[in-house]
C-alpha cells in the first residue's frame, strides 16, 4: 500500500534536477529537505504543482513509492513569499559590505543588522556569514536545505507578523561571505529594488 504524509514545507526551487522541487519541512525544528518529482500529474494538481515558485510555503499531501521517491497527491499554498540564489555578485549593496567589515574587524564570523527606509522605518534583516573554503560551502548548503534558512525568517516573523516576504541569498563574486537578506514587505520598494539591481525576475 502506497504511503502518503502531509506537512506543511517551503519550497526552494530545482537545484538538483529540473524535473524535482526541493521541499523543506516546516512543522518541526528538523527542517528535512526532501525532493519532489514535477512530472507525470494531470489536471488542476498538473497546474498546483506547475505554479509553485520557490519560497512559497504551502502544505502538501505525498505520495511515496516503494523505492522512496515522493510525488505531490495534493498541494496549496499557504503562503506566497519568495526566494532567490544568487551567486558571483558584483556591486554588493553596501549595507551587506559594511555588515560584513563590521564582522571582520570584530573576528566574528557572522554578523547582523536590521536595515531602515529613508524615513528610519525597519525595511529589513540583514546576515552575512562567513564562507569557509575548503571546509564548507555555506551557499550551497543553504540553496540545498541542508543549512535551514527558516530560523531567521520565523525570527522576523516573531517580532513582526507572518505576511509574505522576499528572501535573497546571496554570495559575492569574491566569494569571502554568504548574505541572507529577509525583507519584510514583498513586492514592496526594497524588494523591487533589489530584484532590479541584481536582474532579478518578478512574477
Amino acid at each position: 500500500m502506497e504511503l502518503t504524509t502531509r506537512g506543511r514545507y517551503r519550497v526552494f526551487g530545482r537545484p538538483r534536477d529540473p524535473d524535482e522541487l526541493l521541499l523543506v519541512a516546516l512543522d518541526d525544528d528538523s527542517f528535512d529537505p526532501t525532493y519532489v518529482r514535477t512530472d507525470g500529474y494531470e489536471g488542476d494538481l498538473a497546474d498546483d504543482v506547475s505554479a509553485l515558485r520557490p519560497g512559497y510555503v504551502v502544505e502538501a499531501t505525498l505520495a511515496w513509492d516503494d523505492d522512496g521517491t515522493p510525488a505531490f497527491e495534493a498541494v496549496t499554498v499557504e503562503r506566497r513569499s519568495r526566494l532567490e540564489f544568487v551567486d558571483d555578485v558584483t556591486g554588493l549593496f553596501e549595507a551587506a559590505r559594511e555588515t560584513w567589515n563590521e564582522a571582520v574587524a570584530a573576528g566574528d564570523g557572522m554578523n547582523s543588522r536590521v536595515t531602515r527606509d529613508t524615513d528610519g522605518r525597519p525595511n529589513g534583516a540583514l546576515y552575512v556569514f562567513a564562507e569557509q573554503p575548503g571546509a564548507r560551502d555555506l551557499f550551497d548548503e543553504f540553496r540545498s536545505g541542508v543549512l535551514p534558512l527558516d530560523p531567521l525568517v520565523e525570527r522576523v516573523n516573531d517580532e513582526r507578523d507572518d505576511a509574505p516576504r522576499e528572501l535573497f541569498v546571496m554570495r559575492p563574486a569574491d566569494g569571502q561571505f554568504v548574505v541572507v537578506y529577509i525583507v519584510f514587505e514583498k513586492e514592496g520598494m526594497l524588494a523591487n529594488t533589489v530584484r532590479e539591481t541584481y536582474d532579478r525576475p518578478r512574477e
